[in-house]
């Protein structure tokens, strides 16, 4: 490959060349064309509202043997459903058929699924507008819908 262009009217053929060698680039091109927020169910947001279809289990992930109370949600803003994670000792138990939930982003690593439960990447943080954690430590009790 040639060196690059260093004369006075070189201006225009560096930037085409810089221009060409960014868009080459997997990051670039994905943070300039949204391919995440794209492809995100929640659109770019941090949390969204989202209504109980059904509570599921999943298995973790080797070496761990356990099984992580899920549920199946459909989200408000688009109708498009997604498994969430339901975090807390009996928590599962909180939650019920058509309840109304706040999902929030799980924070694994480039958006993925954290930890030992495969491909879970959302999170439980309210029940019908009062806080999951305050829930299950008894500060409040589960209002009605």
């Amino acid at each position: 490959m040639a060196n690059k262009s260093r004369g006075l009217g070189s201006g225009k053929r560096l930037r085409k060349r810089r221009k060409k060698a960014r868009w080459s680039s997997h990051d670039y091109k994905a943070r300039i064309l949204r391919l995440k927020e794209k492809s995100d169910p929640l659109k770019g947001s941090s949390q969204a509202k989202a209504i109980v279809l059904q509570k599921t289990q999943r298995e973790a992930k080797q070496p761990n043997s356990a099984m992580r109370k899920c549920i199946v949600c459909q989200l408000i803003k688009n109708g498009k459903k997604v498994a969430a994670f339901v975090p807390g000792y009996n928590a599962i138990k909180q939650l019920n058929e058509h309840d109304e939930v706040i999902i929030e982003c799980i924070g694994g690593k480039q958006g993925r699924a954290k930890g030992d439960i495969p491909g879970i990447r959302w999170q439980v943080i309210k029940v019908n507008d009062q806080s999951l954690n305050a829930l299950l430590r008894g500060k409040i009790e589960k209002g009605r819908r």
